[in-house]
């Protein structure tokens, strides 16, 4: 089965253009190697998946006839994505949370009222 065709169909992609597009773009490696979107997936392949900021890592343990429903997932692949992969995710929600975007006007007295807080938690 086409790698790109397999990433739709154990739902890691909505559909099977954007799991196409990602491969081309080089966010999908199987077996550490770049691969084209034709790239045949076999069992027992190391795939790494760059998506959300977050490498997902997986085996391919067996392959699907088509798309499988959610709960049928694992029969064909087994996660090996590192726990620290979501620890670091978590910490870029903190980040998003607490950054201004440039252009976005003079900060308010709510803003304001943060920033000194903040500057006087850490003195």
């Amino acid at each position: 089965m086409r790698i790109d065709k397999y990433l739709w169909c154990t739902r890691y992609y909505k559909t099977r253009n954007v799991a196409a597009n990602a491969v081309k773009k080089g966010q999908v490696k199987i077996n550490g190697d770049a691969v084209k979107p034709s790239r045949e997936v076999y069992p027992m392949d190391e795939i790494r998946v760059r998506k959300n900021q977050i490498d997902y890592q997986f085996t391919v343990l067996d392959i699907p006839e088509s798309r499988v429903g959610a709960k049928l997932v694992d029969i064909y692949r087994k996660d090996t994505t590192p726990k620290e992969a979501f620890a670091n995710d978590e910490l870029l929600k903190f980040a998003k949370d607490h950054y201004r975007k440039k252009g976005t006007g003079r900060p308010t007295k709510k803003d304001r009222r943060d920033i000194d807080g903040y500057l006087d938690d850490s003195e």
